[in-house]
């Protein structure tokens, strides 16, 4: 019964992730200053780290909405989660106020802790795309 109604839910909520990541990698572009301030300082050229990984965000977001490049890119997106992850990290342990951000930029301490379990399950759901539709059949049947 679970697996019937994640079978039916899969192919829409790819629809969302596909999409998220394509917004998420635009506003590298657009407010690449709010990205900046989380990249840790152990990394050289932030901006350039910024629109990299904003590049890799649309590519794996377009990527994961083709079928012909869902399994490859799903995988990218796991090892773009992973890439990113010490940024999120360094967010959350050193309390990082992030000027310019709408809103104000003093997300709470339950904000940037959550992002880091958040991260996990991004994952999960990019790998529930890493399997091609022979490899179920294959399982199942």
């Amino acid at each position: 019964m679970m697996s019937e109604i994640l079978d039916r839910l899969k192919q829409p909520l790819l629809y969302v992730l596909g999409p998220a990541f394509v917004v998420a990698g635009v506003l590298h572009f657009i407010v690449p200053e709010l990205y900046v301030q989380i990249v840790p300082p152990i990394f050289p050229a932030p901006l350039a780290l910024v629109y990299l990984s904003g590049l890799a965000e649309i590519a794996v977001g377009i990527g994961l909405l083709i079928p012909r490049t869902r399994q490859h890119a799903a995988w990218a997106t796991v090892a773009l989660l992973l890439a990113i992850f010490p940024a999120n990290v360094y967010m959350a342990t050193h309390g990082i106020v992030i000027e310019g951000m709408p809103g104000g930029g003093d997300p709470s301490e339950f904000v940037r802790w959550g992002r880091l379990p958040l991260q996990g399950v991004l994952i999960l759901w990019a790998l529930w795309y890493t399997r091609s539709p022979e490899d179920r059949t294959e399982t199942t049947g």
